[in-house]
């Protein structure tokens, strides 16, 4: 970690240079961002298929579409994102303009998850860039070929000094956090949130956290049970279940419980979620894989838990009847495995979801009306869909992020620039007009005239 000081400060030189507070100067480091992603997707797709065994079209899909959104998304609106924003004035400053300027914070720190190692990190560093900071980022050690790939692909689009890849494990995000930035982005657990958040407060840093949680799917009896269980399973089975969105468990009205479990296994059947397959992929190493396997109450497998140690791979699997005293329900899986739990009132079943940490993500399969509204009205969670899953993410001009334990703090299009910027205040006086009821001593002329003028 030594060796990466120098970076540090070499990044507290080049923002205060002022290079960067030039929307021009964004632009174009974007558009060499942009280039060298089209430069380096092969590598990519290489190093997500040496640390996942996933499919490169999986990888164009999931990651380097959405990178490409969001920088196009920047590219395009930066001046406009950028423009002072004048805003309503008040009677005791009727001459002045009153407006609000976004400036960037300086030198970020972004820490990248493993589980979507490119858009994860990069997505972030984008809407750090396109608000004018300099950032360092450390992708998760967990993936080690994306982890390199990074930071080939920013060595050749951007200057050290602009963009630094810290490489390393535990211990260089642990010497990072000692330094002090004046703004951190983590990606991951909670636990770890927490330990950022501890380690952020101390220099009064401020931080977006984007943690993950048990992401709660209803599926009542109004639901399209055909349509619902296509996409819940791919929402679920999209890289094997390691996505902070994923549905985490199902909680099934009893009265189409045994045909939506059927429906579920045909659809898992029919999406070919096999070993080798390219709709599917590993688990990403040895640690998360055996995790995995302690979760699964073997007498409640009604479907899969097919598996292969050698290469980290776990197929679908389902269980069934889950109940909340399952080890399956004591934490986010983050894996292909699906509990299903039954619920006869769809009250107790939101009573079981508010009496836990709010979910990152929430989905509702139904068509009635009034339950569709107490859903999006009872329930506190991040973000979600109403009949789907994961789709609310594809959406740049939804902001992404979390509510109490799964996470602080939202980016994705315009709302990433707003996160990574300080929205300053400014009142542009005039010259030509300064009465003298303003200033003391104050006669009783002056004083009824700023009671009106102040409205008090």
């Amino acid at each position: 970690m030594n060796s990466d000081l120098p970076q540090y400060k070499n990044q507290l030189d080049f923002f205060a240079s002022g290079k960067t507070l030039d929307i021009n100067y964004r632009i174009q480091a974007l558009k060499k961002i942009k280039q060298a992603l089209n430069a380096h997707q092969s590598n990519f797709e290489q190093a997500i298929y040496q640390d996942f065994g996933k499919s490169p079209f999986s990888t164009e899909i999931s990651e380097i579409s959405l990178l490409h959104h969001e920088l196009d998304y920047y590219i395009s609106h930066l001046p406009k994102l950028s423009k002072a924003k004048k805003v309503k004035k008040n009677a005791a400053n009727l001459l002045a303009s009153h407006y609000i300027v976004a400036e960037p914070f300086g030198v970020t720190l972004i820490l990248g998850a493993w589980n979507y190692p490119f858009l994860l990190t990069l997505n972030p560093m984008i809407a750090a860039i396109a608000a004018g900071n300099t950032a360092i980022i450390k992708p998760s050690e967990q993936a080690p070929h994306a982890m390199e790939a990074i930071k080939k692909m920013m060595s050749d689009a951007l200057p050290e000094e602009y963009v630094y890849t810290a490489v390393g494990g535990v211990e260089t995000a642990s010497a990072l956090l000692e330094l002090r930035f004046d703004f951190i982005f983590f990606t991951g657990s909670t636990n770890i949130g927490q330990i950022i958040y501890e380690k952020a407060a101390k220099n009064l840093t401020p931080v977006v956290l984007e943690l993950g949680g048990k992401s709660p799917t209803i599926v009542t009896p109004s639901a399209d049970l055909s349509l619902a269980v296509k996409r819940i399973v791919f929402g679920k089975m999209l890289n094997a279940g390691q996505t902070c969105i994923a549905p985490d468990y199902i909680y099934v009205h009893s009265s189409i419980a045994d045909a939506f479990n059927e429906a579920l296994i045909q659809e898992i059947k029919r999406s070919s979620y096999t070993e080798n397959s390219e709709q599917f992929c590993n688990i990403v190493n040895e640690k998360h894989y055996k995790r995995l396997e302690t979760l699964i109450n073997e007498e409640k497998v009604i479907y899969g838990n097919e598996k292969n140690p050698d290469k980290n791979f776990l197929s679908p699997t389902v269980l069934y009847p889950t109940t909340w005293d399952d080890a399956v329900m004591q934490q986010e899986i983050f894996g292909p495995i699906m509990p299903i739990l039954v619920y006869e009132d769809l009250n107790e079943c939101f009573q079981a979801i508010l009496s836990r940490p709010k979910p990152l993500a929430a989905y509702f399969f139904g068509k009635n009306e009034d339950e569709i509204k107490s859903f999006s009205r009872k329930l506190s969670f991040g973000g979600g869909c109403i009949n789907d899953t994961l789709m609310h993410i594809s959406n740049i001009h939804l902001p992404f992020g979390g509510v109490g334990q799964s996470g602080i703090g939202k980016y994705h299009g315009k709302y990433g620039f707003d996160t990574f910027s300080h929205h300053k205040s400014i009142l542009e006086q005039s010259n030509w007009f300064d009465p003298s009821f303003k200033y003391p001593p104050f006669g009783e002329g002056a004083k009824k005239i700023l009671r009106l003028v102040l409205n008090f």
